[in-house]
């Protein structure tokens, strides 16, 4: 029986996934990875004076796990510079923020390339690797240098750039080639794959080949929308386990009489933090009447600290909080509770629970699995409302939601207090119906349809060429 062979710039399968801390992706690769006695490579997150490529194995809860060092200088310019001052903010259309820099690009090339070297002699001959996310998209290429011949399939967690933005990247095209490396290409929405056909067709002069493929670079690639979901039963059980009725517990006697809105967000630009903080101060200003009866618990995890414009958003949010609190609160209410740390699962589904309102408002997002936990997390017979970016591609699913530009103040003022409003019977009927949305994109379908549709591919080519998929594979 063939293995799957995960890999990911940092490997997040859980030490114990009893402890309800681990999110729901990784517990859905690691439940993939012990159906087919599989192993999950990545950084380990460590530096080392030189780089070596030593493993270091670890079984976590049955998953074998393989680590490697890189040295400070590739952190430095693969994960700092290219990944996350590049690639990261040229995906979400931030070209103002992005940072073109000739040695950003050699590190990105070269882990790329020291990963693919440590991991190919460790690759069995009926192996299926599965690649993830923008840290990795040469890493096929560097595979098929070194002769692998395996299934090769990618999926990208973040949005695909607008073609006119992604030309602004210094050789684009070799990026866009290195994925014709890959049997399966995978993406979150429709919208990201078709931007992704634009560009090959437009700039690569690329064409469509068969059903779910494309042509270019002499190559042939299946490519496919994928939406990822969350684990909805280990998300309902966290929320009834005895830590998520406490944290429930205390967040609706913290209310006290009062609607709560909750927002769960890594600390990005790309969230839309202070967009949302705006329009949630327009809310106040236009409707005097309810101030004191609703408060917003804005959670928002410190991330990529050691970026400098990281720290900048940070210090406007500090500020921008600061300031509406300072304006609006009174004696005895705050409105704004802006929390900078992290949460397990089951306390957020708990804090999910207790809100009246869930405000996911990124300014572009690949998917974002904080609006389904809020779903899953709801009590049917009152559940609360949904705000939703229609820029998030959980936005081409959830319609149910109230979508909103988040980019206007006006808007989410509205949209809020159309939530704080909303009748119970519409509540339930828009619940209904995104419920069954999370239902149906539950992470484990998300997981086996992929990994059904790379096993799927047919490989083709010459025992010099790079190995692809026919297109019309089913």
């Amino acid at each position: 029986m063939s293995r799957l062979i995960v890999v990911s710039n940092r490997v997040s399968a859980p030490v114990d996934p009893a402890a309800g801390s681990a999110g729901g992706l990784a517990m859905a690769l690691s439940a993939a990875l012990r159906k087919y006695d599989g192993l999950w490579f990545g950084w380990s997150g460590e530096t080392t004076e030189q780089f070596t490529g030593e493993l270091k194995y670890e079984d976590r809860a049955g998953v074998t796990v393989a680590l490697v060092d890189l040295e400070a200088q590739d952190v430095e310019e693969y994960y700092n510079g290219y990944a996350n001052k590049t690639l990261w903010p040229l995906f979400h259309h931030r070209v103002d923020l992005t940072a073109y820099e000739r040695s950003y690009g050699e590190g990105y090339e070269r882990v790329n390339r020291r990963f693919a070297e440590v991991l190919a002699p460790l690759i069995q001959p009926d192996d299926i690797i599965w690649i993830h996310d923008y840290h990795l998209i040469p890493m096929a290429r560097d595979l098929r240098r070194l002769g692998v011949k395996n299934r090769i399939g990618f999926f990208l967690h973040t949005p695909w750039p607008v073609r006119q933005l992604l030309v602004t990247l210094p050789h684009h095209r070799r990026l866009v080639e290195s994925l014709f490396a890959y049997d399966l290409i995978g993406f979150q929405t429709q919208e990201w794959l078709d931007l992704f056909r634009d560009y090959v067709i437009s700039e690569a002069r690329g064409e469509l080949a068969g059903y779910g493929g494309l042509e270019a670079f002499d190559r042939r690639v299946r490519v496919g929308v994928f939406p990822i979901g969350i684990d909805v039963q280990g998300f309902i059980d966290a929320r009834n386990s005895p830590q998520g009725a406490r944290t429930y517990d205390r967040m609706a006697a913290s209310s006290a009489f009062r609607s709560m809105m909750v927002g769960v967000d890594r600390l990005d630009y790309s969230k839309g933090l202070e967009e949302r903080m705006l329009g949630y101060e327009q809310f106040l200003h236009d409707n005097a009447e309810m101030r004191g009866d609703v408060f917003l618990v804005q959670v928002t995890p410190i991330s990529r600290d050691d970026v400098d414009t990281y720290q900048d958003i940070r210090a406007r949010l500090d500020a921008l909080a600061g300031r509406i609190n300072g304006e609006y609160a009174d004696m005895d209410w705050q409105p704004i509770r802006y929390l900078n740390r992290s949460y397990r699962r089951d306390q957020l589904a708990g804090i999910y629970r207790a809100a009246r309102v869930c405000l996911v408002t990124p300014l572009r997002d690949g998917m974002n699995l904080v609006a389904k936990e809020f779903v899953a997390a709801q009590n049917p017979e009152d559940p609360g409302v949904l705000i939703l970016s229609r820029f998030a591609g959980a936005a081409e699913q959830m319609c149910e939601a109230l979508l909103v530009n988040p980019f206007s103040r006006e808007e989410l003022s509205d949209a809020i207090k159309k939530a704080l409003t909303m009748p119970l019977a519409e509540r339930v009927r828009k619940w209904q119906a995104l419920m069954q949305v999370v239902r149906d994109t539950d992470v484990s379908i998300w997981r086996d349809t992929y990994v059904d549709a790379l096993k799927g591919v047919e490989i083709i080519g010459d025992g010099d060429a790079p190995f692809h998929g026919h297109a019309d594979a089913a």
